[in-house]
């Protein structure tokens, strides 16, 4: 890059409500940086929390639901629906906030990666720019869900927008419906960390020396019990049915930062001799690859970061409905019975099930793996950062 050419500016739009768009905004700053190096400036910006107190009060009532009760998200989902807080810039509080924010630094593109800052802080951004007297910002969404119906928000496609990415042809369509012209959108796929993207040898190499680390057999059938803001809740109920049904394998843990349910599984362990348990705290993208890489199957709750990383990676999986399916995650789980490329398990009686059926059926578990081949989009993220970089501010973005 020479001296007089200043890099892009990429302002990315995210917010903390459960843990997928966090990883998609980290993501595709990595993936920026890979393709761009010093030709793109990146900042993060969790709007919904830096903009008012009311919006970061939801933001912890969200995450407060998906942790004691996701069957409760079917009421705020639909008030949120209905509500449209972030529709309209006017209706935004704290927009003078925000509109100071992108006056001072200019970006030229908009990125958001979260289903609520694709309308009203758009807006915001092109006033703050005519206002100030530089250029308007290319505004672009990804969105990374998997499927469109009930549990995939209105507020995701914007038509006045310059770009919509999409992770699947499904919700490409549902911009497409919204009269998204079809030239604005890019059918991308996942924008996961670069870890996932490793070739198979490689994430061997990985899982190899994992195993050795843990003291794991790759021989052996391996559950990985995956973790979200939900998932660590369920670990022990579902380690006492396993050790209940005299079940001999192997069990990892993800514990995430929960060190009472870690200590609680290491009691379960040493009272069940036939179960091979190893509880593990967070886990960084390298390490999450190898780890689903080794396990025969994995848990996971139906949201589109964890299914997508199996899907990626082929990896068989069982979706975690204990305690009731968010509107969220029925359309995860909506394209993964599309696609025939999972099993759904509502109570831990059923996670043990499901688990032992995949034990002694091999021939599912190999099923479950090509349909998850089939099932993943070809997109690349080098592809992503391209195309939003290669967008130019629309005319037509007013209302």
């Amino acid at each position: 890059m020479s001296v007089s050419e200043a890099p892009q500016r990429w302002l990315l739009l995210t917010s903390s409500t459960g843990t997928g768009h966090n990883m998609r905004a980290a993501s595709l700053t990595h993936w920026a940086k890979a393709e761009l190096g010093e030709r793109v400036d990146l900042r993060t910006h969790h709007v919904l929390e830096a903009t008012h107190k009311v919006y970061r009060f939801g933001v912890g009532l969200y995450n407060f639901i998906q942790r004691r009760a996701p069957w409760f998200h079917h009421v705020y989902f639909n008030y949120l629906e209905i509500a449209g807080m972030h529709r309209h810039g006017r209706r935004i509080w704290g927009r003078e906030r925000f509109a100071a924010l992108v006056a001072d630094y200019r970006p030229d593109r908009l990125v958001s990666v979260h289903a609520h800052t694709n309308h009203g802080f758009f807006e915001l951004a092109r006033e703050a720019a005519q206002t100030g007297g530089f250029n308007a910002p290319a505004c672009v969404t990804y969105c990374g869900e998997l499927f469109a119906g009930y549990g995939f928000s209105r507020h995701w496609a914007n038509p006045r927008a310059d770009g919509f990415v999409g992770a699947s042809e499904e919700v490409c369509a549902a911009a497409r419906a919204v009269g998204t012209p079809p030239e604005r959108i890019l059918h991308g796929g996942f924008l996961l960390r670069a870890p996932f993207y490793q070739s198979e040898a490689e994430l061997d190499v990985s899982a190899d020396a994992l195993a050795q680390e843990l003291e794991l057999r790759r021989d052996r059938f391996t559950l990985l019990l995956s973790t979200g803001l939900a998932g660590a809740n369920n670990h022990p109920e579902i380690v006492r049915r396993l050790a209940a049904s005299d079940a001999t394998m192997q069990v990892i843990a993800l514990c995430a930062h929960r060190e009472d349910t870690r200590e609680v599984l290491a009691r379960l362990a040493a009272a069940a001799p036939r179960l091979t348990i190893r509880a593990l705290g967070p886990a960084e993208p390298a390490r999450m690859a190898a780890l689903k890489r080794l396990a025969s199957a994995v848990l996971a709750r139906p949201g589109t970061g964890a299914t997508s990383e199996a899907i990626q990676l082929g990896a068989p999986l069982i979706h975690n409905g204990i305690g009731g399916i968010m509107p969220q995650e029925l359309i995860t789980v909506q394209y993964c019975k599309q696609h025939g490329c999972s099993l759904v398990a509502r109570t831990p009686e059923e996670v043990v099930s499901a688990a032992l059926r995949l034990k002694r059926e091999p021939g599912l578990a190999e099923n479950l793996r090509a349909r998850l081949g089939a099932a993943r989009p070809a997109g690349r993220p080098a592809d992503i950062v391209r195309w939003i970089a290669s967008r130019r501010a629309g005319a037509d973005f007013a209302s």
